[in-house]
């Protein structure tokens, strides 16, 4: 019995559940759809204003990259420009260049047909030197054979032991060894053997 008295308390108060709305829900719920569909125009509102802004934004960035783009253009040209004249300067100094490398090589060649006439004069001179050297040193060859003695110079200090003075050679005193050998004491001291 509890049951069905709890089946129909059930019935009852589900029924209130379904029951017709009164004019303050409709009234509420129109207001509240209106009130959302004003947030959604409004919504849209600002979805189209957010999209108009980075159609701008997205048109000014477009404009300074072609601003940009011609100022890069205008630099390429002008260093175009420039380039052209730097190439022309270079050729010309090229030019210039070679002009004064022609003329240098024109002194050179003057310079060395001028050494190659000294050069003979000087070979006639050097001939005429060496056969006046050759007529000297006959001539001393035969003052030396005359006094057939040689030098042999050592750095030998003068002997503290004293030598025999034996005779004199140019003007210098001549000593004679211990074992026989002749030398006389030259300007800066040290021996000088006389060789016969």
């Amino acid at each position: 019995m509890k049951k069905l008295v709890l089946l129909c308390l059930i019935v009852l108060l589900s029924g209130n559940f379904y029951a017709q709305e009164t004019a303050k829900t409709t009234k509420s719920k129109t207001e509240t759809t209106a009130a959302k569909k004003k947030k959604a125009t409004a919504d849209k509102a600002a979805a189209d204003a957010k999209k108009e802004s980075t159609k701008a934004k997205k048109a000014a960035s477009d404009a300074t990259e072609a601003s940009t783009k011609a100022k890069k253009e205008t630099a390429k040209a002008k260093k175009a420009t420039t380039d052209k004249a730097a190439a022309d300067a270079k050729k010309e100094s090229t030019k210039a260049k070679k002009a004064a490398s022609d003329a240098t090589d024109a002194s050179t060649k003057a310079k060395k047909e001028t050494a190659k006439a000294t050069k003979a004069k000087t070979k006639t001179a050097d001939a005429s030197a060496k056969s006046a050297k050759k007529e000297t040193t006959t001539a001393k060859k035969t003052a030396s054979k005359t006094t057939t003695k040689t030098l042999k110079e050592t750095n030998e200090k003068a002997p503290k032991v004293a030598d025999k003075v034996t005779g004199e050679y140019n003007g210098k005193k001549v000593y004679t060894g211990p074992r026989g050998g002749k030398y006389y004491i030259n300007k800066n001291g040290n021996k000088t053997y006389i060789q016969e």
